[in-house]
């Protein structure tokens, strides 16, 4: 696919860093059709990493993530002396200084929701125009589901209310919370909407955590969400062991939490793969 970048002597390195992996999906797939060689990371550290080992053309990525946040990462990677690297800087939020720090930087800005795409099309043309036909070719094919604008928290709990208590808590974040209300609407909602992470009751009527954790592993769409196991009974040391246990090759149960009102080991887990707004 070489020719679509006739202008240069080589496939364009992209590197997506997305602490959502429903957006590094899309992204990743849409611009490997376009005839990108691609790289992806979920955190800012991790970006970093890649980047400097790797040295890509361009960089499509998240302003709010774990870690480090985008922005400053990039801002790190921009020197005079290095070879020239395009940023796509996307964000869920509104903020207006972050566009004006993006033009300053001489960045490329786009904000995520029905006309994400679009954003990101516009900036790949205009850094490579040679492809705008192939653009052309593909439509909006790939683009065939709405892009979330922040990160989501699957809340699978036979109790209502526990989930309301957390979105309103997580809402303060930029983190939206899809609920299911057992293990069986759990996992269709996990496999149809991709969240960033699912916390589990341990116990439920219809099938408890380690049903659900067995289900998610067995499906390659959702065989890779974290899942924090939450529970309001006390449990021994051979549950607990039980459901971090690995399923299939794949992660079990990532913590296991005591139900409480007091959500900060909860959150500082969270944070890790959501990229909670700094200004809320």
């Amino acid at each position: 696919m070489t020719d679509i970048f006739e202008a240069r002597d080589k496939v364009p390195k992209m590197l997506i860093a997305d602490d959502d992996p429903a957006i590094v999906r899309l992204l990743a797939d849409r611009c490997m059709k376009l005839g990108f060689k691609v790289e992806t990371a979920t955190n800012g550290l991790q970006l970093l990493l890649k980047a400097r080992r790797n040295q890509p053309d361009i960089i499509i990525v998240d302003v709010n993530m774990p870690e480090l946040d985008g922005l400053s990462a990039c801002s790190r990677l921009l020197d005079p002396t290095s070879k020239p690297l395009e940023v796509v800087v996307v964000t869920g939020s509104n903020d207006p200084k972050t566009a004006e720090r993006c033009e300053s930087l001489g960045m490329f800005y786009g904000r995520k929701g029905p006309d994400f795409w679009n954003s990101v099309e516009g900036a790949l043309v205009e850094i490579y125009p040679e492809m705008a036909s192939k653009m052309g070719a593909l439509g909006n094919a790939a683009i065939d589901t709405e892009v979330p604008q922040h990160s989501r928290v699957l809340v699978v709990d036979d109790d209502p209310d526990y989930e309301t208590f957390l979105a309103s808590r997580l809402n303060k974040y930029g983190v939206e919370t899809l609920y299911a209300p057992d293990a069986t609407h759990g996992f269709r909602i996990a496999c149809k909407e991709k969240p960033t992470v699912i916390i589990c009751d341990n116990y439920m009527p219809d099938g408890d955590a380690q049903h659900l954790l067995h289900r998610l592993r067995s499906t390659p769409a959702t065989e890779n969400i974290p899942v924090i196991v939450v529970s309001g009974k006390a449990l021994n040391d051979l549950t607990e062991q039980t459901l971090r246990r690995e399923i299939r090759n794949h992660p079990g149960a990532l913590r296991v939490f005591a139900k409480s009102f007091d959500t900060k080991e909860l959150f500082d887990v969270l944070q890790k793969f959501c990229g909670f707004e700094k200004h809320h």
